[in-house]
């Protein structure tokens, strides 16, 4: 299965803490709790868990259904970013989410680069139609 991109947040912050506690990190280069606060990492999580749970049988899905569900986990995640005023996912985290959905579907039998050629799409451009983050 995909991992999903709060798995590697949460290491960051614990990699993070761990070089504060050791005294190898200056306080005031700290950043990853403050990007990634709990609420926002429990959110996502939520919104991930349930697109895999949409992801059983969508790779003999018809190309309306595969594209339903990833209406629906970004139109989720842009809930997400606009509870944390529109700033919750920079660019990196962006790309992260993005390669989660690809690779999710891909896990499931979704040939993406078809799906998105069939409907005059990059294969990168697959969330863009909902994606407000």
């Amino acid at each position: 299965m995909a991992e999903r991109p709060t798995t590697s947040w949460r290491h960051g912050i614990a990699e993070e803490a761990a070089e504060l506690a050791a005294g190898i990190l200056d306080p005031e280069c700290a950043c990853m709790a403050g990007l990634f606060p709990e609420e926002l990492l429990t959110a996502t999580d939520a919104v991930l868990c349930s697109f895999e749970g949409q992801l059983a049988g969508l790779g003999d899905a018809s190309d309306e259904q595969v594209f339903a569900a990833v209406e629906s986990v970004v139109l989720a995640l842009n809930a997400v970013n606009e509870a944390h005023n529109g700033s919750a996912f920079e660019t990196d985290e962006r790309e992260e989410l993005c390669h989660y959905i690809d690779q999710s579907l891909t896990e499931q039998g979704v040939d993406v680069v078809a799906l998105t050629a069939r409907h005059g799409l990059g294969r990168y451009q697959l969330t863009d139609k909902w994606r407000k983050w």
